[in-house]
């Protein structure tokens, strides 16, 4: 559902320009659009003379440390704000600690997940929208917010990272025209590319081969598991998979791309990825994950075997129609 409705949006507006001290949160495991839409939005209105604090219960993922006030994002925000901005979240248990400390309610939410359930007092949702980035961008003049340089090149950085540079099959005319929006502001295409999209540390490259050596292929699935004795062969410090689910996608028999990540906290973390035509999204919602019917996630409670087993038969019993003939792997 889209929710950017004109009450609404000037309802925003008048919130954001009234409000002194803004916290800004984002989704647990942060991707591009969750990184780049916290910093666009925040700097924003910082450029409007707003104090924005940024927030995230997972650490910045290395190869977005180049983008501008990256290194302010905390887990443990402090002190009183008279709003509260959610982004990129498509419920409320995705902002992890930071949003179980929130003493009410967020003020508001922009998002573009179909399976958002529209938790803040107002809530901006456009599942059309390819990216959360897109939809910022596309609001920040009707929000009486100015584009900046350094909120663009954020900006520019979810877009093309939720879109995997331009490829997804939602990316529209719009989606076009508002990254030419952003690089006339001054944003850095070439850059945002190169820095978060392929350049990537040696400790991330080693777990992509963790995963790899771990990847399986049956019923047009392909898998991969990332156990912590993975992350500590390759010594990656981060809390995700590196990208390694878009290096799944490229198997050209498979419909769809599945990861498992076993966290320390006795949960695993699932990514699904699939072709056009194939939902993945309603998979998700099973286990209490949500996103876009090509691209979903969730945090499942249980052993990595366990949870691999449970998810992947759902994943095949909800499919079925999709997967029914099975190619002999390459």
């Amino acid at each position: 559902m889209t929710t950017t409705t004109p009450s609404n949006l000037a309802a925003a507006r008048t919130q954001l320009a009234a409000a002194t001290r803004l916290l800004l949160i984002t989704h647990v495991a942060p991707d591009g659009d969750a990184i780049g839409s916290l910093l666009g939005l925040g700097l924003a209105l910082r450029a409007a003379g707003k104090e924005a604090v940024f927030a995230c219960a997972d650490p910045l993922p290395d190869v977005f440390r180049f983008l501008p006030a990256s290194n302010e994002i905390t887990a443990t925000p402090t002190g009183q704000f008279d709003c509260v901005v959610v982004l990129d979240v498509s419920d409320p248990a995705r902002m992890g600690a930071v949003g179980a400390k929130l003493e009410r309610a967020p003020d508001i939410l922009f998002d573009h997940h179909v399976t958002n359930l529209g938790f803040a007092a107002l809530n901006f949702i456009d599942p059309q929208a390819a990216s959360t980035a897109e939809l910022v961008t596309e609001l920040l003049p009707v929000l009486g917010l100015p584009l900046t340089t350094n909120a663009a090149q954020c900006l520019l950085t979810g877009l093309v990272n939720d879109t995997l540079g331009f490829r997804t099959s939602n990316t529209t005319p719009k989606t076009l025209s508002l990254a030419q929006t952003l690089m006339q502001a001054g944003a850095n295409l070439q850059q945002v590319y190169e820095l978060s999209m392929f350049k990537r540390s040696y400790t991330a490259v080693r777990l992509w081969a963790e995963g790899l050596a771990r990847m399986q292929f049956k019923h047009r699935i392909v898998w991969a598991r990332l156990p912590l004795e993975a992350r500590q062969a390759a010594n990656f410090q981060g809390t995700g998979d590196a990208d390694l689910i878009n290096v799944l996608t490229s198997v050209r028999d498979a419909d769809i791309a599945v990861i498992f990540v076993e966290r320390p906290d006795g949960k695993v973390k699932v990514s699904w990825r699939s072709a056009p035509g194939v939902n993945v999204a309603n998979v998700a919602l099973e286990f209490g994950g949500g996103g876009h019917a090509q691209a979903a996630g969730a945090e499942v409670t249980g052993t990595l075997d366990e949870v691999e087993a449970r998810v992947l038969a759902a994943t095949r019993l909800a499919l079925k129609p999709a997967l029914s003939a099975e190619p002999a792997s390459a």
